[in-house]
């Protein structure tokens, strides 16, 4: 199979049913006192905080941050429907784009100021793959856990309800499997290809890989257009919800609090606005923590973001998963403690060299990378730990004591950073 082009992305009718009269009239009447509570917040502030003046004033005010529609998105989104970003002297304006390769292409031209990104697209631009390569910064991680792999239920229905039924179903019953991910380089293609491998499925050889943007994924689920994916929440349990797929695995099965999207900039960006990035670290910090203090705060986040400006679906599509309450699609239910994070007492949100050096040893897995980078100093130019640490701290929130992290996948591979290029060519199935 060949890798394919991120321009070259299945374009379907998008995925976007209209809200209901009463849903969004709610979220108008929690909008409105969502303003009203923030500005009381805000003028209890000196003006713009004391990290908004003098030599540490944002060198800019407005800041364009693209995203994409996906229940990740939140943190960025509320940090402005909040007014968090006043409080830091910012505006932050969330810019919904089209595609993962839109993202890339528009901070790579700074039509964007930053995005909220996937983790493995900003290292595929740092090295030249998957797009025009350009130095690029990871600010700070905005999610961990949250995604899922999505079968067909046309497959569900002859055995394919996990990944050995997968496997053994396409074992028996020989002809092309089409999957689905959102961007070559990025969390989505990693995931997948991941959980095939681990269920014995070679992702290059065994089945053909296509690119479609998030919001489109169910539609072209529905119209047979693939016999699986993987995204991001809502558009997992948005399959459910339309009775055409079931959920085999989610990330979290895969990688317990993995890492997953970022805010992401050019290189540049970060050198010539230092202290506007440092801002919107803490502006979408505050959001972050708010977003994970309380299931109330968690619901009021659903109700937000589910508007046609943001995700633009209903709002039960979003709520349950982001409670931890999931079904499968096959009549299982159960309530998942490693459900999507945003704060988890900032624990989700430091950029570690770790997570970023994960993402090049699967892109050397696959082919993507030809020879193995230095992966640790890629990791040390692109986390930009240095600016992390200083809106961590206008933020009041924890820093870790190590930029390394461990963990076990399902596998049962551990992943520590340690030794980078064994641990990539440690797989039994890779290109």
């Amino acid at each position: 199979m060949s890798i394919p082009n991120s321009h070259q992305e299945h374009q379907g009718s998008s995925d976007e049913p209209k809200n209901d009269q009463a849903s969004a009239s709610s979220r108008r009447q929690f909008l409105q006192s969502a303003a009203v509570v923030t500005g009381a917040s805000i003028m209890s502030l000196s003006t713009g905080g004391v990290w908004a003046a003098g030599s540490d004033k944002p060198e800019k005010e407005e800041v364009r941050v693209g995203f994409i529609p996906l229940t990740d998105c939140a943190s960025v989104v509320m940090a402005s429907v909040l007014g968090f970003d006043k409080k830091y002297g910012i505006k932050i304006i969330p810019t919904k784009e089209s595609s993962w390769a839109s993202v890339r292409d528009k901070l790579a031209n700074g039509e964007l100021d930053a995005a909220h990104v996937l983790y493995g697209l900003i290292y595929g631009v740092q090295l030249g793959i998957g797009g025009t390569k350009k130095d690029m910064a990871v600010l700070m991680t905005l999610n961990n856990n949250g995604q899922a792999i999505t079968l067909s239920k046309k497959i569900a229905e002859k055995g394919a309800v996990d990944g050995a039924g997968l496997a053994k179903l396409m074992q028996n019953e020989k002809r092309e499997y089409t999957f689905a991910q959102t961007f070559p380089t990025g969390t989505h293609a990693m995931w997948l290809y991941y959980w095939l491998a681990a269920n014995g499925i070679n992702p290059l050889q065994d089945a053909k890989v296509i690119t479609v943007p998030p919001p489109q994924m169910v539609a072209n689920m529905r119209v047979g257009n693939m016999d699986g994916y993987c995204v991001g929440e809502p558009w997992n349990h948005r399959a459910i919800a339309d009775g055409i797929g079931i959920t085999a695995a989610t990330t979290q099965d895969i990688w317990k609090d993995h890492p997953e999207k970022v805010l992401g900039t050019t290189s540049e960006f970060a050198q010539k606005y230092p202290n506007t990035s440092r801002a919107l670290i803490a502006a979408v910090l505050e959001a972050s923590r708010w977003i994970d203090s309380s299931l109330s705060n968690k619901n009021k986040m659903a109700e937000t973001i589910a508007d046609k400006s943001y995700v633009n679906t209903s709002v039960d599509v979003i709520n349950q998963r982001i409670l931890g309450r999931y079904q499968n699609g096959l009549g299982k239910t159960w309530d998942d403690p490693n459900h999507m994070k945003f704060f988890n007492d900032g624990a989700v949100n430091f950029p570690y060299l770790s997570d970023g050096m994960w993402f090049l040893t699967q892109h050397k897995r696959w082919g993507l990378l030809k020879t193995d980078p230095d992966y640790l100093a890629v990791a040390k130019a692109v986390n930009r730990i240095d600016l992390y640490k200083d809106g961590a701290t206008m933020a009041k929130v924890a820093l870790p004591k190590d930029l390394m992290r461990s963990s076990k996948l399902m596998d049962g591979s551990v992943w520590d950073g340690k030794n980078p290029a064994a641990y990539a060519a440690s797989f039994k199935i890779k290109a």
